[in-house]
């Protein structure tokens, strides 16, 4: 049996595809808190976890993202950005590290993405 080069590459495709589509969304130490609870006593590099909505993209990997309470700016990297269609409607829930610096508003360093049902 032959197997042929575009074979192997689909198949690579294949397994890559199903990998960076899964993630584990089981209970995690870090509780559910508000935008604004982070805001007025998060500390710098502290694990947060936030429900709400990316209202709208500011920059490259940049987005503003409110539960209702505060709005704060999330970096996402494209590379865990769900496949999903979102829009400043579709519910989110985010996971990352608060970043607090002296000389720079605050922003969010978002570790997981994924859209709520």
């Amino acid at each position: 049996m032959k197997i042929s080069s575009k074979h192997i590459l689909a198949a690579l495709a294949f397994v890559v595809a199903g990998t960076a589509a899964a993630q584990y969304v089981g209970p995690s130490g870090v509780r559910l808190t508000t935008v604004a609870e982070v805001l007025k006593s998060g500390k710098n590099d502290q694990q947060v976890m936030l429900q709400g909505v990316l209202l709208k993209k500011v920059g490259r990997e940049k987005y503003e993202f409110s539960d209702g309470t505060a709005t704060v700016r999330v970096e996402i990297d494209d590379k865990i950005f769900p496949r999903e269609t979102i829009d400043e409607k579709t519910r989110v829930e985010i996971v990352g590290e608060f970043e607090k610096d002296f000389m720079t508003s605050p922003e969010i360093d978002v570790d997981t993405i994924r859209r709520l049902p």
